[in-house]
């Protein structure tokens, strides 16, 4: 059996975003307290996330390719599920970077700023981990349909 380069990053990238969502999830729970320091949580946190949609965007064209056109055929709903996980995975994707930048502000603000800040960055990275589970779901389903 040759190796496939599309199923074995396929594995990767739905292992990753599983570890992903775990990820995007520490930070929201850190970030409820106003006092810790957890730069480097949050940092590596959305790096870790930004890796994983970055494979997933390299998968796209494959999926796009390979296997789009005989799900939507065979079953809608399931293609029309990878496509919300998609959006879903975008919007987490852009609330972990605005979280990071919040959180980030919040170190060389002063009083009121700081704390509405770190409260941004909180409620940015509790969004994200909840789209985050949901993506991992809707991608998990779609992949037990049909895979590479």
């Amino acid at each position: 059996m040759a190796f496939d380069l599309l199923r074995a990053m396929e594995h990767v990238h739905g292992h990753a975003g599983w570890l992903s969502t775990a990820a995007l999830v520490h930070p929201a729970i850190v970030l409820r307290s106003r006092t810790r320091r957890v730069g480097l949580t949050v940092l590596l946190s959305t790096l870790f996330v930004t890796l994983t949609s970055a494979t997933g965007a390299w998968l796209y064209v494959g999926y796009r390719n390979q296997l789009k056109r005989d799900i939507f055929r065979d079953a809608r709903d399931v293609g029309l599920l990878f496509e919300r996980k998609e959006h879903l995975a975008f919007v987490a994707l852009v609330l972990a970077w605005a979280g990071t930048v919040a959180y980030f502000a919040s170190t060389r603000a002063k009083g009121d700023i700081q704390g509405s800040l770190r409260k941004i960055a909180f409620r940015a990275f509790a969004c994200s981990a909840t789209l985050a589970i949901l993506t991992a779901v809707f991608g998990t389903i779609v992949s037990v349909y049909r895979s590479f």
